[in-house]
């Protein structure tokens, strides 16, 4: 199937579920421009309808999209117009080769191991930001198994964890010989779950525990399943004993996934626990030089610069930036000026939340496990106090909210408290690295 067949179908799957005027509304004018290495990229007429997407329907088409190929992993929304989308579209479906590259599981995701051939080495950009992760990826490839096992790699959406993970699954199997299997967690859950109804659980253990490396991507999915996370813990031990490699990704520390059994947290630990944070400035650069030389697309300096400067989130937006920059250079046949790339990071990009004081609260709380309501109340217990220091800190920090402000919000207490709150915190992460830690994963959920 080509693009335009692909979306027609799911565009027909999308009619059935919703109303003829949201239909016509919203995805009456949109269309897939290309697909390339697990995302597909769809054009929306404006930003209006972008936001559409994210807010109301971003999981039922991509729920749709992953039912056409497993090998789609995400969807990134792209604003054209008129005559524009026209010529995009048509130039997709006049040359496959570059703009229509499916990512279909039939067509590169090879079906024994899940792994995609696209994910390697030689293709990852190593900076500042992701080098320990990397270089913990180079010593198990020397010998699987046998050092940081598990490996545990956690860190926001789009930091680059799956292609890393790939890397050295790909690595081990063209290299070492070796049986790899990849899967997300969703995947074994569906699994687990299809082989209890089908009362063939002795063929889903004999399934899973043949590898000699498994890597498992997005384990927070795991919350709340119980009997998956343990068939998990089982497989973990056997794979474990035998000294065969296993690899997990996900978005947060395991200490902080929420309904993860402690057996588990434990076995997580036994290995190496490596983060991926955003990508640095020269990262960043580096990134998109990449990016554009494996399009063979020659992007002008003062461009990498300036995209590299105005986009501080995550590698799947400097891409997607990039990309729709491609799209219309090769269109326009010339490269886009600065305003027009500006015009291009504000349509495609979508504007950043900043986190209300009740929102950073109610991370906070979360975080620890406590009521929301512990953090403005006047108590001592050891419990509210860490949290309750720690939002002042971070509003004060990362917010530039004004003490008596902070006070007045939190409880109505008054500024020196706030102050002295702050001071402790400061000092207590230069000596405390877990403490460090913490704040840094809070962080990271607030962005």
């Amino acid at each position: 199937m080509d693009l335009k067949s692909i979306w027609n179908n799911t565009l027909s799957q999308i009619e059935l579920e919703v109303s003829k005027a949201t239909f016509n509304t919203w995805f009456k004018k949109t269309s897939i421009i290309k697909a390339e290495e697990g995302t597909v990229y769809i054009g929306v007429p404006n930003e209006m309808t972008k936001d559409w997407f994210l807010d109301k329907y971003h999981k039922m088409v991509l729920k749709l999209l992953r039912e056409a190929g497993e090998g789609i992993r995400a969807i990134e929304y792209l604003v054209v117009r008129g005559e524009e989308r026209d010529r995009m579209v048509a130039e997709a479906e006049k040359a496959p080769s570059i703009n229509a590259e499916l990512p279909l599981h039939d067509l590169y995701i090879n079906k024994d191991d899940n792994l995609n051939p696209r994910y390697t080495f030689d293709s990852f950009v190593v900076g500042p930001f992701n080098e320990l992760a990397y270089a913990a990826t180079q010593a198990i490839i020397q010998n699987p198994g046998s050092v940081y096992n598990p490996l545990f790699v956690y860190g926001n959406t789009g930091h680059g964890k799956t292609h890393l993970i790939q890397s050295v699954g790909n690595y081990v199997k063209d290299k070492l010989g070796k049986r790899v299997f990849y899967v997300t967690s969703e995947k074994f859950v569906l699994d687990y779950t299809n082989a209890v109804l089908a009362n063939q659980v002795p063929n889903f253990k004999e399934k899973y525990r043949k590898y000699d490396v498994l890597i498992m991507d997005d384990i927070q999915f795991f919350s709340k399943k119980e009997k998956t996370q343990e068939e998990l813990f089982h497989l973990f031990n056997i794979m474990y004993d035998s000294n065969r490699q296993i690899i997990f990704s996900s978005d947060k520390h395991p200490n902080y996934l929420q309904n993860l059994e402690d057996r588990l947290r434990s076995r997580f630990a036994a290995g190496m626990i490596v983060d991926i944070p955003a990508p640095d400035y020269e990262s960043r650069v580096a990134i998109l030089r990449a990016k554009a030389n494996q399009n063979e697309f020659q992007t002008p300096e003062e461009t990498i610069n300036y995209l590299a400067e105005e986009i501080s989130g995550n590698i799947r937006e400097l891409e997607g930036v990039l990309n729709a920059i491609i799209c219309q250079s090769r269109l326009k046949n010339r490269n886009l000026s600065i305003n027009e790339i500006r015009h291009l990071i504000r349509d495609n990009m979508r504007p950043k939340k900043t986190a209300s004081i009740g929102e950073v609260v109610k991370t906070i709380a979360e975080f620890y496990n406590i009521d929301e309501d512990e953090v403005y109340k006047k108590t001592r217990r050891k419990e509210a106090v860490k949290p309750r220091q720690i939002v002042m800190y971070i509003l004060r920090e990362d917010f530039n909210i004004s003490y008596p402000s902070i006070g007045q919000k939190i409880g109505g207490r008054d500024h020196t408290t706030v102050i002295h709150s702050c001071e402790k915190i400061k000092n207590d992460m230069k000596e405390n690295n877990e403490l460090a830690q913490e704040i840094h994963q809070i962080k990271s959920m607030l962005k």
